[in-house]
């Protein structure tokens, strides 16, 4: 891939995605094998005037014999000079930068339990730090290939063809181009994502129906105060930020406890290294009560049953048919993108700035809204050619947001299929 649109995608990272303010420290958390682009974003940070840029490198193969090698007990500890980073954090928020491009199949061969005991452990642990930071400081998650991923993607080329060809996919989807500027070209980007949101806050909706011939028949309700969103974030002092590049969803969270009925896949989820296929969840009550998966069942019953809140739903989105990412054809196997190419629903954790009048509110009166919480936020899609979604008030119907193969289009709201910022 060029150097210069590498450039490009590297300042679109830092300036729209971070939005690294002068004098502000950044962490860059990457992959070992992306060594060469990294130091790309961290020039570009360092432009921006912050006045340190730190990088935590991961690998894989390394992190999976971590898992196969060391005792559950050893795997579940957080040192207490990780406990300490973390508090340093909530103080200085430093601007985070994730960069994405794990193997799917990554982690396979681990056992399953000892997993997700581990990570829910440590989890609930890091959590109070991670509520502490929340709307407080930028983040934003931005994907590079790396050759295993490529090449699951792309299966049937050779290593380098299948990374160029991974390049030209992500590079497409966050508006990068040798002609353009991606910074203006998110901003009007942002500005259909207002319109939207707009569009959806002003129907107040108290429920929303999904409907489609591979059984998905599901109802769930919305929160009183519950707000619609898209695109570009802000903190709480007023700094403006993009956390997911790229993203076309426009998200809330809706009421815990509300939901009945079936929802079915309609692409792969790749979780904690693995992939969960061919999979419904039944709700009842606003709780996965039952689920079934034709790859990966253990697994997607272990996070379902995470904590308490990992069974009930924390967000809901709709994105366009015609978003850049699903006129592609391309399964990435990785749910920054695959999200954003078809409506999905996420398990877990809600986002407080989706209750009205979070800023003056406390996690805990968010919650006692109806904001479920939980360790885990994980997205998972379904989203079908022929979904029709149906947004009702007071019991009774009041639009169409879709359907059947897209020929209506309601409001700003365009041929969409029903998808949220992910969480690093």
């Amino acid at each position: 891939m060029k150097k210069t649109l590498l450039k490009k995608y590297a300042k679109l990272i830092a300036r729209v995605g971070a939005n690294v303010q002068k004098g502000q420290k950044v962490i860059v958390y990457s992959e070992a094998e992306l060594y060469e682009f990294t130091p790309l974003v961290v020039d570009e940070c360092y432009k921006a005037g912050a006045s340190c840029v730190s990088v935590e490198w991961r690998c894989q193969p390394i992190t999976k014999l971590s898992y196969k090698n060391r005792t559950l007990k050893s795997l579940s500890e957080v040192p207490e000079w990780q406990k300490a980073k973390m508090q340093l954090m909530t103080e200085e928020l430093p601007c985070r930068i994730h960069l994405i491009g794990e193997d799917p199949d990554g982690i396979k061969g681990v056992n399953v339990d000892k997993l997700q005991k581990a990570n829910i452990a440590v989890s609930k642990v890091m959590k109070p730090y991670r509520d502490k930071i929340e709307n407080r400081h930028q983040w934003t998650i931005a994907a590079v290939p790396t050759v295993a991923w490529a090449k699951k993607v792309f299966p049937n080329d050779r290593k380098s063809v299948a990374v160029e060809k991974l390049w030209a996919q992500i590079l497409a989807s966050v508006r990068v181009t040798e002609d353009n500027d991606p910074a203006a070209a998110w901003e009007a980007h942002n500005k259909t994502f207002a319109e939207k949101s707009r569009f959806l806050n002003d129907c107040k909706f108290d429920t929303i129906e999904y409907k489609s011939s591979n059984g998905t028949d599901f109802r769930v309700g919305l929160m009183p105060q519950g707000v619609w969103h898209g695109g570009c974030d802000k903190t709480l002092s007023g700094t403006v930020f993009n956390p997911n590049l790229p993203t076309e969803e426009i998200f809330t969270s809706p009421m815990k406890g509300k939901a009945e009925g079936r929802v079915v896949s309609t692409k792969p989820l790749s979780y904690q290294g693995h992939i969960i296929n061919n999979f419904h969840i039944d709700f009842k009550d606003g709780k996965a009560v039952a689920w079934k998966a034709e790859e990966g069942e253990e697994l997607l019953g272990k996070m379902l049953t995470t904590d308490e809140g990992a069974s009930y739903i924390g967000e809901l989105a709709l994105i366009p048919c015609n978003s850049p990412i699903n006129n592609s054809g391309v399964l990435f196997y990785e749910t920054l993108f695959d999200e954003n190419a078809s409506c999905h629903i996420a398990m877990g954790m809600g986002f407080a700035d989706c209750v009205e009048n979070f800023e003056n509110l406390t996690l805990d009166q968010c919650r006692e809204l109806g904001l479920n919480d939980s360790v885990i936020h994980v997205d998972f899609m379904v989203g079908a050619p022929d979904m029709r979604i149906t947004g009702y008030k007071n019991a009774k119907r009041h639009q169409y947001l879709s359907t059947a193969n897209g020929r209506k289009d309601i409001g700003n709201v365009k041929n969409t299929r029903t998808a949220k910022r992910r969480k690093p």
